[in-house]
């Protein structure tokens, strides 16, 4: 059996720099690493704490995959509940869990990623935040070298599972709410992300509402931006008779947007987040339970562990209009 000695000696370099290399430590060169990965790939080393974990029937680590949306500074709640969620439950099946965040391993191939993951021993992975642009993560998805719960990305395989809400009814529902008793013709909508999975789905959604109500619909791209969505809306706010988000800090931008103009307009948003009730005036948004779905994600990835087939987890979620009694505690 090939031991770490035999890929330092290879390698030219220190046992404790081959440690350091596998475990990604920051302080190592690139050309040193990529000497060891090739002497690593060369001999069919296997570190002994993974090969421990991949001959044991015990699953390892579970990671929490975060990938945040940088453009805007109001990121932390959502992220924050996925996190909590995960880590009670993972604590509650006495799971072993880590967090990272995809910045740390954006840079990698997806050989590179694979080492990363392995040589801390995980076993499944969580990915939240991952869109159509992200090739690393769906060729990890495809290796099947690890088990995968993706949150609202339709991936399912073998190895692989989906846990999400029906984002395209959810739109169509609170559009529906914010306009009910009103005289709407037309509907400015902002959008998320152009490369989102959920973008796609909620202005799915939005289009199939609008055509079966016989209105007008422009739709922009806000980027789950409250400053873009503040923008679009003074340009095009006033020529409109309701605004739908697809996120609730669009919604805020646009709301006060509004405000400034001294223009009133249903707007409704999507997420259910506490900023919502801090506006001032009430919207209809679609409320999710992130800390539910990632509880969920974690039961999910057990049940891959256990040996069954990946699939695709619906979630409820609810219409609320958050208000600020009903935030404080």
């Amino acid at each position: 059996m090939v031991s770490i000695k035999d890929v330092a000696r290879e390698a030219g370099v220190a046992i404790s720099t081959v440690s350091k290399v596998l475990n990604n430590y920051p302080n190592v060169s690139e050309e040193t690493r990529k000497k060891v990965y090739e002497v690593v790939d060369r001999l069919g080393f296997v570190p002994n704490t993974v090969a421990a974990a991949l001959s044991s029937k015990k699953s390892g680590r579970i990671a929490l995959l975060v990938k945040m949306n940088l453009k805007t500074q109001a990121i932390d709640e959502i992220n924050m509940q996925y996190i909590s969620g995960a880590i009670c439950k993972a604590r509650e099946m006495q799971m072993d869990v880590i967090t990272i965040f995809y910045s740390m391993i954006s840079d990698m191939n997806v050989e590179e990623m694979t080492r990363y993951f392995t040589a801390q021993s995980i076993g499944g992975i969580i990915i939240y935040g991952m869109d159509k642009e992200d090739m690393v993560l769906h060729e990890l998805i495809d290796s099947g070298n690890f088990k995968i719960v993706v949150v609202d990305a339709p991936m399912v395989n073998e190895n692989t599972s989906e846990v999400t809400i029906d984002h395209k009814q959810a739109q169509k529902d609170v559009a529906c709410k914010a306009i009910e008793g009103s005289d709407v013709k037309s509907i400015l909508y902002i959008a998320g992300m152009k490369n989102g999975y959920v973008t796609d789905l909620r202005l799915e959604g939005i289009r199939e509402f609008v055509q079966e109500e016989s209105l007008e619909l422009t739709v922009k791209e806000g980027d789950f931006s409250e400053l873009k969505a503040r923008e679009i809306t003074f340009e095009y706010g006033k020529d409109t008779d309701a605004i739908v988000c697809a996120s609730d800090l669009m919604a805020i931008g646009a709301m006060k947007a509004l405000i400034e103009m001294d223009v009133f307009h249903p707007v409704c948003g999507f997420d259910g987040i506490i900023l919502m009730g801090y506006v001032g005036k009430q919207m209809h948004t679609v409320r999710q339970d992130f800390a539910g779905i990632s509880a969920a994600a974690v039961s999910e990835l057990q049940r891959l562990f256990d040996g069954e087939a990946g699939q695709k987890v619906l979630l409820p979620y609810e219409l609320v209009r958050l208000k600020y009694e009903d935030i404080i505690r």
